[in-house]
């Protein structure tokens, strides 16, 4: 995935939350609507996600020191997970709090029209955000189904993106029939059943992109396919005869770090093997470009693991 693809969509986002933030309260000021007050919270969290977003893509750009010599690709990992966190904490809590105190409390609303209005603007201005992710999304997915995209994806933005987008979508609906049911029942306790709702929704939408992350921060391998891959271009069949073992390691979305041993026929000098091994860089790089931290280890080849 590009970085500029990530970084678009993410700003898209951002505008698209900023505006749909200050309608929000707006309404929640002219309607009293606790789902209102949530998705008003929430699209507020939502846009301090995209902010740190940037951030650690700002961050994770950072050329390798002496202290961090793999680099800083990981920071987008780190703070990918704290937008998850935040929207457990800022969204999903808040949210379920106030539907509890109106499930408890109700109160008419008053101008239901406005609530109506601000929600399908809303809509239409979320929507706009999630077209732009998931045209952002088309090239990186390729012919993998969305859910294995977001699963198994190694660049956290975009992922994080669609999710949220998604998830402030169907919050608005909630909020939309909680404030629907309320007008044409009579009972505003509608409206705080669909604040509970967008609460569980954000609480589930911050669990599974917690899960992803953490994954990806404690340290993933490249994916099956990029393994096979790579362990087909160390063997040439001749200095290389075959892969002893193979270790990968996402340092980064756009950086892999590969270490692998391999065995050879005895007797070769050491130009043949040093030769050799640059070879078989020369062959992983050209086939995965992210592969551009690489540690080889020649062995003579017992026809066993060591």
């Amino acid at each position: 995935m590009s970085a500029e693809g990530g970084k678009k969509a993410i700003v898209a986002a951002l505008c698209a939350n900023l505006s749909i933030a200050v309608a929000k309260f707006v309404g929640f000021v002219i309607t009293g609507s606790s789902s209102l007050l949530a998705e008003a919270v929430h699209s507020v969290a939502d846009s301090g996600n995209q902010v740190l977003l940037l951030v650690g893509q700002n961050r994770g750009s950072r050329a390798a020191d002496e202290e961090h010599p793999f680099g800083y690709g990981r920071d987008r990992y780190f703070y990918s997970f704290v937008v998850a966190m935040v929207l457990f904490s800022v969204g999903s809590l808040f949210a379920l709090y106030e539907g509890y105190q109106k499930l408890h409390h109700p109160h008419e609303l008053s101008t239901p029209a406005v609530a109506i209005g601000i929600l399908l603007f809303a809509i239409v201005a979320e929507g706009f955000s999630f077209r732009t992710a998931i045209r952002e999304s088309v090239g990186p997915k390729g012919d993998s189904s969305w859910f294995s995209f977001i699963r198994h994806s190694k660049s956290p933005e975009l992922p994080v993106v669609l999710l949220e987008d998604f998830a402030a979508l169907i919050g608005l609906v909630l909020a939309l029939l909680g404030v629907v049911l309320s007008v044409t029942t009579g009972d505003p306790i509608w409206d705080a059943v669909g604040t509970l709702s967008i609460g569980v929704l954000l609480g589930i939408v911050a669990v599974i992109l917690a899960v992803e992350m953490k994954g990806l921060l404690i340290g993933e391998s490249a994916s099956p396919a990029a393994v096979a891959k790579i362990r087909s271009a160390l063997v040439d069949g001749q200095a290389v005869t075959r892969v002893i073992h193979l270790r990968t390691l996402h340092l980064g979305p756009d950086e892999l770090l590969v270490a692998a041993k391999l065995a050879m026929p005895s007797g070769l000098t050491l130009p043949v093997i040093a030769r050799a091994i640059d070879e078989a860089e020369a062959r992983v790089r050209a086939i995965e470009p992210l592969a551009r931290v690489m540690y080889l280890e020649p062995d003579l080849d017992r026809g066993g693991t060591p």
